[in-house]
């Protein structure tokens, strides 16, 4: 380093011996310059800002860049991203709820303190990562409703059906789960039906929008079929995108809430009846396997899939509404799939790999048969 060097040039030397190269001679080469001049850390921050306004200029979300973090680094790098993103936001312009609400979620603690080397080594791996991202589909949020009624009546709904389905994945009784999961599933649906017919008399109504929800491995292809069966019993549509590790679900927002909230429950559901059907094989003698769980995540995402449409279609038609609501819900129905297809237009039907074992089947079935989201008298 000469003495002349400013810290922006140092930045500059440091950056291109490393962004772009992907060996670690290059990097450490990069770390030294920076461990070997202070100055600089001010610049090295101040362009990491701008990567991450670069990867939100590319359609990429706060939980987006933690979740391909963790993926590709590890947790060290997941709070340097974490770091990174919350001191981006003074510079970003205001973002919706849903933004608000990944934020808030980004992990709380600080870089754990190591040498300059590391440390910068660190960064510039991180900073390798978010450069390379590719373009994502942009996620505006939907314009919503605003006013006091509105959003206590979400609030107080959420908050039901969080409370029911914490307890189904809490409860060893499967009777139990199921009943608690069908209540939510209805309390979801009826949301729904109250949500749609109160824009179909709004001069304003809301767009569909979209969210993207994690599909972490093992076993992804099963979870992401999950997923998408969750998505058509609550009105929405998912595209999975396997390479990068994640779905996206449009749909409209009241209906996106509850696919993430069902969605989840119905993950811990599976891995605890998963984990009781293993136990099972264990007791008779009989080995756990890959394709055993593979078969079984298959058939619980399949079978939930039909009692989820079914516990929904029964909840519309218990609703009341009568004809009015018919119009509406197709109405809603071409506007998803208008986005949808307007977001990806290019999909294309991926085969279930790996579903061959017979046994894993059937446990899975019966699974979901006892997950099931049946028909329940109308809750006051």
């Amino acid at each position: 380093m000469s003495s002349t060097d400013t810290p922006t040039d140092t930045v500059d030397r440091a950056f291109s011996a490393a962004l772009y190269d992907t060996g670690d001679a290059a990097l450490d080469t990069g770390a030294s310059l920076l461990a070997a001049d202070p100055a600089a850390d001010g610049e090295v921050a101040r362009r990491g800002r701008e990567f991450v306004a670069g990867a939100w200029r590319r359609g990429w979300q706060p939980a987006d860049v933690v979740r391909i973090v963790r993926r590709e680094l590890d947790d060290g790098h997941v709070r340097l991203a974490a770091a990174l993103i919350r001191a981006q936001v003074p510079d970003d312009r205001p973002r919706g709820p849903r933004w608000a609400v990944q934020l808030d979620g980004l992990p709380a603690e600080d870089p754990p303190r190591s040498d300059r080397f590391a440390h910068a080594t660190a960064v510039l791996e991180l900073y390798r990562l978010l450069l390379r991202l590719p373009a994502l589909e942009q996620l505006d949020e939907p314009h919503r409703r605003s006013g006091p009624r509105t959003h206590a009546s979400e609030s107080r709904m959420l908050t039901r059906i969080r409370a029911l389905l914490a307890k189904a994945e809490a409860t060893a009784y499967p009777e139990e789960a199921e009943a608690l999961t069908a209540k939510a599933q209805e309390l979801m649906a009826r949301h729904s039906v109250d949500e749609a017919l109160l824009a179909a008399r709004d001069a304003d109504p809301d767009a569909p929008g979209a969210c993207r929800i994690g599909v972490e491995p093992p076993y992804e292809q099963s979870k992401a079929v999950l997923l998408d069966a969750v998505a058509r019993a609550n009105h929405c549509r998912a595209v999975w995108n396997e390479p990068l590790g994640f779905s996206t679900v449009v749909g409209f927002e009241a209906d996106l809430e509850a696919v993430e909230l069902l969605h989840t429950s119905l993950l811990v559901q599976a891995q605890t009846a998963l984990a009781a059907a293993e136990a099972a094989q264990r007791r008779g003698g009989r080995k756990r396997t890959k394709a055993f769980r593979q078969s079984f995540l298959a058939a619980y995402a399949h079978r939930i899939g039909t009692r989820l449409s079914a516990a929904a279609e029964e909840a519309v038609a218990d609703s009341g509404a009568g004809a009015d609501l018919l119009p509406v819900l197709a109405s809603r129905e071409v506007a998803v799939t208008a986005e949808a297809d307007r977001m990806f237009p290019e999909t294309v039907t991926t085969r279930l790999r790996g579903v061959s074992d017979s046994a894993g089947w059937a446990e899975g079935s019966e699974a979901a048969d006892r997950a099931q989201v049946g028909a329940r008298p109308r809750l006051s």
